[in-house]
């Protein structure tokens, strides 16, 4: 049994605060803390923890006592082991993130921990966002006469002299960073990691050091699919279910519901440090006023103050949630997170409309085969071919070495200085083996490639003297998404779009921007033009233009 009157005091107030509370940290409390208390194979290193309460508060600050609940369960031990070596801290801006951290992983570094050689990481995307992490521990060792024969401060570098143990940062290419031996390790804002190429290099380093520790501390963002949502998925069911055998603390402080934006009450649910901190409620009350007055501040306000994924929904296609709906079984993001695969109906058989996507051959192709169900439902399966030798592949932020896993299965890199035409012609053919299709479309670039290779196929091409021809050219791509663009936001809206398990075509749309001209017209185009691309969400926007040439005659196979 574990007995600690820091969590005690949390647990008390989270039972006289249960509107302050969301439902993420009761989870944590029900099927993750208690379970833990009542073991009896966990040491609480109480001695140690309550040295780096002391510390903290003659060196730096007194915690909050939300702060305090965290940090003792960094000195719980199973055969000498920490029970959690992983320790997920998502809240709203303000709330103190580097304040919270710096103060444990700087005590790390002394001999009231004890360990030698405890060598601390800091890792951040931007070196100014790292900086103002380190800089907290800088300011409190630089030049205090207190530390003076203990420390060893630079600008770049803080070291105890007693055990050696170091704390620095970095932001440089995570390729140059095999070989550290780390104990602690710090990932700041991972919202904004694209991939897992960064912290997998630093994450290596582990296993040298005893007590090896992460610390993942964020508020949410904008990048969609990547290290952030997979572990805040992967954290919600250990939340769920209490199955915890990766040693995760998953402390995420959130508004349960986007209804919750309008009530101040709930602001505390994301915000933990809110009622030590007057400053912070008056800032956030002040920047909601602000976004009522505002609306294309709203996106903003619910990611960075309420702590929950929000989108420009000025400039995207539709919402994430309707995206993740899109491959995932479920209506509320809760659901959608346990990434069960959306049910899809065989409509091998049936009408269909290839949509073609081939704007650079040098870069990204890509095309997809378009179905109906007598549902309304929309089934879209896709293929990409990307250039091996593309001037942009090595900064694409998409993880394109997961090629060939789950979800991964969907596009392939091919060799040489372009992509072959003949590739996507191929692959064309190979669904008519499947499907009845009725048309194959694409707009005006490379057009004439596609026309000679499916004419070779003798596959008909559609003009005035052959309006049932199979290919079909849409000459004005943008006249027509302004017709088509309404019709595909609100099937998204609906449910109706099915895309099965593939990531990419969830980064596609994620992707795509929608915008409007002094007409009202829609129009589909790039968020950024060079490293987020769109093709297969353009292939499904030029099969989507085709729709009406789908005939609903379910054949079950």
């Amino acid at each position: 049994m574990v007995t600690c009157k820091e969590i005690d005091d949390y647990l008390k107030y989270a039972k006289e605060h249960p509107k302050w509370i969301n439902k993420k940290r009761k989870l944590l409390i029900e099927n993750i803390v208690k379970p833990t208390l009542k073991r009896n194979d966990v040491f609480f290193d109480e001695k140690t923890y309550r040295n780096c309460l002391q510390y903290c508060k003659s060196n730096f600050y007194e915690l909050f006592p939300f702060q305090k609940f965290i940090y003792a369960f960094a000195f719980m031990y199973k055969d000498d082991i920490p029970v959690f070596s992983k320790f997920f801290i998502k809240e709203g801006r303000g709330n103190g993130k580097d304040g919270f951290i710096v103060p444990l992983v700087n005590f790390f570094q002394t001999p009231l921990y004890g360990v030698k050689n405890y060598h601390v990481e800091i890792v951040a995307n931007s070196e100014s966002q790292v900086k103002d992490t380190f800089k907290v521990a800088y300011d409190m060792l630089h030049d205090n006469p207190k530390f003076k024969g203990k420390f060893s401060v630079t600008k770049e570098l803080i070291t105890n002299l007693a055990t050696g143990s170091e704390m620095k940062y970095n932001t440089s290419n995570a390729k140059t960073k095999d070989g550290k031996r780390t104990g602690c390790l710090v990932l700041n804002e991972i919202h904004a990691y694209e991939n897992y190429d960064q912290i997998n290099v630093f994450e290596s380093s582990f296993g040298k050091v005893k007590h090896s520790r992460e610390f993942i501390i964020t508020t949410d963002g904008y990048v969609r699919d990547g290290p952030l949502d997979e572990i805040s998925a992967m954290c919600a069911e250990i939340l769920e279910t209490g199955e915890n055998l990766l040693g995760y603390f998953p402390f995420i402080c959130e508004i349960d519901d986007m209804k919750e934006i309008d009530d101040p009450e709930a602001w505390h649910k994301a915000n933990p440090s809110m009622e030590y901190m007057p400053i912070l409620a008056n800032q956030i009350m002040h920047d909601y006023l602000e976004m009522k007055k505002i609306p294309s501040k709203r996106a903003e306000f619910i990611t960075k103050r309420m702590d929950r994924s929000a989108r420009k929904e000025e400039e995207t296609v539709t919402t994430w949630q309707n995206v993740l709906r899109a491959c995932y079984e479920g209506e509320t993001m809760e659901e959608l997170e346990r990434k069960i695969p959306r049910i899809t109906l065989d409509t091998r058989g049936q009408a269909a409309v290839i949509g073609i996507d081939y704007a650079d051959v040098r870069d990204f192709a890509s095309a997809g085969i378009l179905t109906k169900t007598d549902e309304g439902e929309y089934i879209w399966r896709q293929h990409t071919w990307i250039c091996a030798d593309s001037p942009f592949i090595d900064s694409i932020k998409f993880p394109l070495r997961n090629a060939g896993q789950t979800e991964f299965e969907d596009f392939e890199i091919v060799p040489g200085p372009v992509i072959d035409v003949n590739l996507i012609a191929d692959w064309c053919m190979e669904q008519m083996n499947y499907y009845n299709v009725k048309k194959i479309a694409m707009d005006t670039y490379r057009y004439k490639l596609f026309e000679m290779a499916f004419s070779e196929r003798e596959i008909s091409i559609e003009d005035k003297k052959n309006p049932y021809g199979i290919v079909r050219l849409i000459r004005k791509i943008t006249s027509a998404t302004g017709i088509i663009a309404p019709f595909i936001q609100a099937a998204f809206s609906l449910g109706q779009i099915n895309y099965g398990p593939s990531a990419i075509m969830r980064w596609y749309t994620n992707n795509t921007s929608v915008s409007e001209d002094k007409f009202g017209n829609k129009m589909f185009g790039k968020i950024e033009p060079k490293l987020r691309k769109n093709d297969g969400f353009m292939a499904f926007d030029v099969a989507m233009f085709c729709k009406d040439e789908l005939e609903v005659q379910m054949v079950y196979i």
